[in-house]
This record gives structure tokens, sequence and C-alpha cells, in this order.
């Protein structure tokens, strides 16, 4: 059964609502909940009638979509789910849907081997043995690293959804260093992954600075569909993290050569993969290998090169050194400490 895309949306905000236990949700406040998304992901400004909103839950309900979702009513007036841990988004896929799955991914290899389309190599590996798992009934064939207790996923959609509509938000915000959570206008410009967390770039209201936020520091969203969205025509993603490891960005940080010296044991591991594109071999010795990282410091540079511990010394410049020594102090001290006990 082909489902359309404001079906799609509307079921997926449905299922949202009665996700939410914290709050009784009558035909009404679901009506107004869809008929809001609607207006705010595809500018439809008639809502969304009773009669549609109630055959939505009867689909739901059926195994049309596989869904078989389990809603109750309590009252004779509340919505709710009678399993608080289902959600459609974990329903199994039907053998029709694989079959389109199966269709998309013999197109999407087509398009592997081709420069402008390397991206898509891991994402169609992973789909096509995922596809395969499920209509076999087998184990996967592939593991690809994952979070599933990562906090802050459930604000990706809306996060996506905010950044190519262009709406403003208001996102209530605790960083780790806070004692409590504050909330801010926010203009969003990009998502991104690094080492296993999400990110999203974007700038506050009426504020030149761009800032980069962690969705597991995320409380809460809110979209302000009357605000004035500021997009920067002149951003550009690939010159933005051009010069750096990870997402940490310090506006004004100049670019340095950094000069790493890595053993016998790590220099292949270094070698073919890269702590950054930048990177250049520049001597082979007989104990290891001299090379070169032009970007700007951070502190995911920094972690990186802890992270391999004796095996790399950092040899310029001077301030990369001593944050590096000072770190190995704290941490020599750390279990020093833990031996005069």
């Amino acid at each position: 059964m082909p489902v359309n895309r404001n079906a799609l949306i509307r079921y997926k905000t449905i299922d949202k609502c009665l996700q939410n236990r914290q709050r009784r949700w009558t035909l009404e406040d679901l009506i107004d909940e869809c008929s809001d998304v609607l207006y705010e992901y595809e500018g439809i400004e008639k809502g969304v009638s009773k009669r549609t909103v109630q055959a939505d839950i009867q689909t739901m309900r059926s195994d049309k979509l596989g869904y078989n979702a389990p809603i109750v009513v309590n009252e004779r007036k509340y919505y709710t789910y009678e399993d608080p841990d289902y959600s459609i988004t974990n329903a199994p896929i039907s053998d029709q849907d694989l079959g389109k799955l199966n269709e998309a991914v013999g197109f999407l290899k087509q398009f592997q081997g081709f420069s402008h389309f390397r991206e898509l190599d891991g994402m169609v590996q992973k789909l096509e043995d995922h596809i395969h798992s499920k209509q076999t009934k087998q184990q996967p064939v592939i593991d690809f690293d994952k979070n599933a207790n990562l906090k802050g996923l459930d604000f990706l959609d809306p996060l996506y959804q905010s950044i190519i509509h262009r709406k403003v938000i208001e996102i209530t915000y605790q960083s780790f260093r806070a004692k409590s959570a504050n909330s801010f206008q926010f203009h969003p410009y990009l998502l991104k992954e690094y080492n296993n967390r999400w990110f999203v770039l974007g700038k506050k209201n009426k504020e030149v600075k761009t800032i980069i936020l962690a969705l597991d520091r995320i409380k809460e969203i809110k979209t302000l569909p009357e605000e004035d969205f500021r997009y920067n025509v002149d951003f550009d993603t690939e010159e933005y993290f051009k010069h750096i490891v990870g997402v940490t960005l310090n506006e004004g940080t100049p670019i340095r050569t950094v000069k790493l010296f890595v053993d016998n044991q790590n220099a292949p591991y270094v070698l073919t993969k890269p702590i950054h594109p930048s990177q250049k071999l520049i001597e082979e010795l007989e104990n290891g290998v001299l090379i070169t990282l032009e970007v700007k410091l951070n502190f995911e540079l920094e972690r990186e090169i802890i992270g391999y511990g004796q095996s790399i010394k950092v040899l310029e410049p001077q301030k990369l050194r001593n944050r590096v020594l000072y770190k190995l102090k704290m941490m020599l001290a750390l279990y020093e400490g833990e031996n005069e006990k």
C-alpha cells in the first residue's frame, strides 16, 4: 500500500504523541498536532479533518502497513498505546517494503565507484546487509558502529526539517559545564556526526558567531514559525571543518603545522587511517615515521594523539606539546595517587 508524504507525517506525529505518556491525548489534540506539523513542514494551512485522523488511527491499528499499533482509548476519550514501549518505528519491515528496498539498493549500487558518490558506499552495504538479514532471518554479516542508548537522537528529524525548511527553533540546552538548562532562539545550518555523536551547527539569534551544539545535551526543541530565519549564504560546510579534527572550532584560531613522531608499531595504522586529510609522511626513520598535519589546535586533536599513548610524540608546535604533556602528567598523577592509598 503506497503511503504519501503527508500521511506518513501524520502517522509519525500521532506515534510521537502516543509515546508521550506525560500527557493525555484526545482526538482533538491529535488533530491539532497533525495540523501544526503539516503547516510547519509542508506549509499546509487548511489543517486536518477529524475523519482523516480517525482513518489514520485505523490504518495504524491494522496490518495494512505492518504497524498493528496497539492503540487503545481510555475513558472513551484519551488515546494511548497499550504497550508503553511500542512505536511504529519499531515495526517489522513487510515483504513488500523489503522488495522496494532491494530495488533501491540495486539502483544505488550503480553509482558505487564514482568519485562523486563515494559517501554512498558504506550506506549501501549497510542497507543491503540489513535487507539480506531480514529476508533470510540470518545474523547480519556487517556490523557498523552504533550507540542505541545515545541521547538526543529523537531530535535528529525535527532539526533536519528545520534546516531544510529554514525554520527558527527555540532550543533548551544544558552543556556539561552548566548547572541548569537555558533556552534561546537558534538558526540551524548543519547536522554533523563525529565519533558516534551528533551535533547541530548554527547561530543564536542576533549573534554573528557560529556555534555547534551536541544533540545529547538538548532538552527540548520548539519551532518558531513566525520568526525570520537568518540563512548564511556564505557558509561553506567543507571549508568550516577543513582544518580541524572533530567538531570543536574556536573562530580565529590559526592553522598550525603539527609535526608528530609515530613509532614503528603504530605507523601502519596512522598511515592507512590518517588523523586528518592534510596528513603527510615527511620522513621514514629506523624506529618510526615523521608526519605533519595542517590543522587548527583543538580538544579532539589532543584526545586523538593521547589515544595512541606512548606510540605518538608531539614534536611541534610547542603549545600542543605542552597541552599533551600536561594531560599526561595529570593522568599519571591520577594513577600514582591511587597507589599511595
